[in-house]
């Protein structure tokens, strides 16, 4: 007999072989959850590539409109989500139908909401009916089933048309499609569909439709992330889209009889090259500009109040040979004696890590200062020894609520408003990596997954308090551990053992717990496929 080398198809293969032997033994619930799991991890992958491609299009039309030549590279990319799009709906209907037609979702009789239970998760008879047998027609080859491999063998084909020549040998590896039409002959099936739904139970085939529905979305995104590379993105050399005019005071605020000072200078949003020549000027009159592209503004102040002026910038592109002119209003305002408050870090105050602020006063000295906390957030504020003051904040606020800082200095009384959040969510991880590929050595070496709070400012620690491990293997059962906290327990320690090349591994319902939190929250899933 004949065995697949494709993985997926060897693994379908094998859950067919398992479950026609136990359902004749009246198959037990762990043998259906295993599938819930499998499918839930398969939803919540569909979900992440629906997150990556949608931002795509609209990258590859920025460089196109940037560069002409790379037109013929945006051309493409409706069609390819167009074709993407019917596939997935086509996928998606079998699969309602199939659900619908085994009795629907099981409703919580003490809610009366729908849960993800399925009525018929044991159901052989619709499966075949609508992917195998569909007595509607005449020939077996128009089966649901049969219509489904002619649909993707098809994608797949009109996917390498969006590609150039020169660069198929390459993507074809990139497809996630596969779709082995020759195994059945070999096992002398009476079809494609035969060979993959006859008389499979309803839970086991959702998961097998929803994996071809994620195979039409990775594709996508192979042909997207193709497309991207074509016009430039990701590389260093970016294509130079826009500019603005920036001015950067020393002081947005000053005292009457002080003297205003600012930087005026271009700003694009992506950097200039040699040839770009720019001239500034304020209110018509040029500005001398120094080697860095800036242009100094100096006016003396002597009216309180608001103050405004208005900044040019004439620019020479050479991408495009062209002299385009950008103009801007700046207001500044001047002041008698004041007091004012800014947090060092950003606008909001964190729940469970100290919040630095500054509270500075102009003409007003600082040791008469005096600052105290007031209004939602149940806040405390304290002062440091290098002069700044420190926040503490215990509750986050609502839409209409703000935790106050109050300042009285020198007869003059001043309150500002602030937010109050939780630490946002960290990113789980294991070694360096969010999921994806890793070798078998590197996964094995590991001892456990922690959390990385990207991109925050605040010296703050998350735990992990728990995740579900899931190993599916080539060639065996899925198999299961709950892990109490970040670091494998034994029972996790020998799944992870076991990693060979071709598995799969799931980290789901990854709970965590940050400084200032009362409850665990959910940091999702993390996919390895082992290498």
């Amino acid at each position: 007999m004949s065995i697949p080398k494709e993985p997926r198809q060897l693994m379908i293969n094998i859950m067919y072989l398992v479950l026609t032997a136990l359902l004749a033994l009246n198959v037990s619930a762990e043998i259906f959850n295993a599938f819930k799991v499998l499918d839930q991890g398969l939803v919540k992958s569909n979900m992440a590539l629906d997150f990556t491609n949608a931002p795509m299009q609209e990258a590859i039309f920025s460089a196109a409109r940037a560069k002409p030549s790379f037109q013929k590279y945006a051309d493409r990319v409706v069609p390819i989500r167009a074709e993407s799009k019917s596939l997935t709906e086509f996928i998606v209907g079998i699969r309602d139908s199939i659900i619908n037609s085994s009795g629907g979702y099981v409703i919580n009789p003490n809610t009366q909401e729908y849960t993800d239970e399925l009525v018929g998760e044991k159901n052989i008879d619709v499966t075949t009916r609508i992917l195998v047998d569909n007595r509607s027609s005449n020939s077996k080859n128009e089966t649901k089933g049969e219509e489904l491999k002619l649909k993707l063998l098809s994608y797949k084909a009109k996917m390498m048309e969006f590609v150039d020549e020169e660069d198929r040998d390459k993507f074809q590896k990139e497809i996630a499609i596969k779709v082995d039409d020759q195994t059945w002959r070999d096992k002398d099936k009476a079809s494609w569909s035969h060979m993959n739904f006859d008389r499979m139970p309803v839970q086991a085939v959702i998961p097998i439709i929803n994996k071809y529905i994620n195979d039409v979305k990775s594709t996508e995104a192979a042909a997207l992330h193709y497309l991207g590379k074509k016009v430039g993105l990701g590389k260093e050399d970016i294509v130079l889209d826009g500019f603005t005019v920036v001015a950067a005071p020393e002081k947005s605020y000053v005292i009457k009889g002080e003297e205003y000072n600012a930087d005026i200078f271009l700003s694009a949003f992506a950097g200039t090259d040699s040839g770009t020549e720019v001239k500034l000027a304020v209110n018509g009159t040029p500005l001398q500009i120094d080697s860095e592209g800036r242009g100094k503004y100096k006016i003396n102040t002597s009216v309180a109040g608001p103050q405004t002026y208005v900044a040019s910038a004439n620019v020479y592109n050479p991408v495009t040979e062209t002299t385009l002119s950008y103009t801007k209003e700046f207001t500044y305002e001047v002041g008698e004696r004041s007091v004012a408050i800014s947090p060092t870090k950003m606008n909001v105050f964190y729940i469970g890590v100290d919040n630095p602020v500054e509270i500075s006063a102009a003409g007003v000295n600082s040791n008469t200062m005096q600052a105290s906390m007031s209004g939602a957030g149940d806040g405390s504020i304290r002062k440091a020894s290098d002069g700044t003051f420190i926040v503490e904040v215990k509750t986050p606020t609502r839409k209409d609520e703000f935790a106050k800082v109050n300042v009285s200095a020198d007869g003059l009384n001043v309150s500002k408003n602030f937010r109050v959040k939780r630490i946002p969510d960290p990113i789980p991880k294991l070694s360096k990596s969010k999921g994806g590929v890793m070798s078998s050595g590197e996964f094995r070496q590991q001892v456990g997954i922690y959390p990385v709070l990207e991109n925050f400012d605040f010296e703050a620690e998350c735990s992990i308090e728990e995740f579900r491990l899931v190993r599916v293997p080539k060639r065996d059962d899925v198999q299961l551990s709950i892990n109490r906290g970040g670091r494998y327990t034994s029972e996790s320690k020998s799944l992870i053992a076991k990693a060979r090349a071709t598995d799969t591994y799931y980290f789901e319902d990854i709970k965590c717990k940050c400084p200032g939190d009362s409850r665990l929250r959910d940091l999702g899933l993390m996919v390895f496929k082992i290498r």
